[in-house]
């Protein structure tokens, strides 16, 4: 469902957030985490980078389209698994700037989150 206020459009709203916010001509993620918490690092990663294609395509968009993104993991030392996944979904021609942190997330059952930001 999306809702808009002038010139600010929300998509996939919940109860505390919305999934994307666009202003203008730039969209801007939320974090977005695994459906299945029960995946491997790799596994979650890909499946948030589904998400992603979709939300973008939802505000018609594209990963070509990313400016930024932000990854945090609950463990670092799993970077090679996420960079797997990041590496088979990547529009090699089209890179983002990416930062990658080790955090602690509100849900112990999710290795990984990412958030981003696109131009439209």
């Amino acid at each position: 469902m999306k809702s808009s206020a002038a010139d600010i459009e929300r998509f996939a709203e919940e109860h505390r957030l919305s999934g994307a916010v666009r202003h203008g001509n730039t969209l801007y993620l939320a974090g977005q985490v695994a459906d299945d918490s029960s995946l491997d690092t790799e596994g979650q990663t890909t499946d948030i980078l589904h998400q992603i294609d979709a939300i973008l395509a939802e505000a018609g968009t594209d990963k070509t389209r990313l400016l930024s993104v932000q990854i945090f993991m609950t463990d670092i030392t799993e970077i090679d698994a996420v960079n797997r996944a990041w590496d088979a979904w990547l529009d090699h021609d089209h890179k983002p700037a990416r930062a990658t942190v080790e955090a602690r997330l509100v849900n112990p059952d999710w290795s990984v989150e990412i958030t981003a930001v696109a131009a439209i």
